[in-house]
């Protein structure tokens, strides 16, 4: 067995997140980060806005982690000074649950950022939306979820509150940032296939606003670790039944370059300020 495969029960996690945490900080020379941004489908071009990184690492070279899976991520890992002495860890891509890999690899960005010392994590997606007064490219603060993907990454009798998942006071400070900011509740279906029309009205009865097929994981990863966590969704389309055109992952990646300057601009001044 390996000590860093995550799929063997007899694994420790954590202990291959302290793996992980090693390595950054031997290649970053950095002893700390302090805070962690999980980069979603669309999301990149808006945090090549964030700074210059000091130290770009392969995922492959980090234990634990693999090559992105999606067109429109990055497999590599960014570390970013910032002018106020805080430094700033970017996943280019994350870990999907679709792609089989199990939640522990789902989760292991947020644990590895938990052990190299962020007490704060931003976790973006590129997502549907059920709103027609949401167009495309619009960025929406997560407020809640609702976990379809009947799982959860806490193992045994682990009891985490999720009263408040994402963080109020740092949905306040976005807000602050730019008051046009409208929030509402994620819904995380497994993927990878689209929502049907019928899955979509569903997740408007039962509350939401966004669908999605990540994000709520991570959080809840995160909150175990004791991390302050806020979620921005891009609507990149109206979710299916919402939009008269098929569901398409180029449409995605478009929206996220038109609305690469509204949000690397939001990115950049929350770290900034968080």
């Amino acid at each position: 067995m390996s000590d860093h495969d995550l799929d063997d029960p007899r694994t420790d996690p954590r202990q291959v997140a302290a793996a992980a945490a090693a390595v950054l900080a031997e290649r970053t020379g950095a002893e700390r980060h302090d805070i962690a941004l999980v980069l979603g489908s669309g999301w990149k071009p808006a945090a090549d806005m964030l700074g210059e990184p000091d130290t770009e690492i392969d995922n492959t070279d980090v234990p634990g982690f693999a090559a992105a899976a999606v067109e429109g991520h990055s497999g590599t890992m960014r570390s970013i000074p910032l002018a106020n002495g805080r430094r700033v860890l970017v996943y280019g891509t994350r870990t999907h649950y679709y792609e089989g890999r199990g939640v522990r690899a789902v989760v292991h960005a947020v644990r590895t950022a938990a052990a190299a010392g962020c007490s704060t994590i931003v976790l973006t997606n590129g997502c549907g939306g059920l709103r027609p007064e949401w167009a495309p490219g619009t960025p929406v603060l997560i407020s809640d979820h609702i976990n379809l993907t009947a799982t959860s990454p806490l193992e045994g009798a682990t009891f985490v509150d999720l009263t408040d998942v994402y963080t109020p006071r740092l949905r306040e400070l976005a807000r602050e940032i730019d008051p046009s900011l409208d929030e509402g509740v994620y819904v995380q279906f497994r993927g990878p296939h689209y929502e049907t029309p019928a899955e979509v009205r569903m997740a408007r009865v039962l509350g939401g606003d966004l669908v999605g097929m990540s994000t709520t994981l991570e959080a809840i990863a995160a909150r175990e670790a004791g991390m302050d966590v806020l979620g921005i969704s891009l609507v990149t389309n109206p979710a299916a039944g919402i939009s008269p055109t098929p569901l398409d992952h180029q449409e995605v990646i478009e929206a996220g370059r038109a609305a690469a300057e509204r949000c690397g601009a939001l990115l950049a001044r929350i770290v900034e300020r968080i």
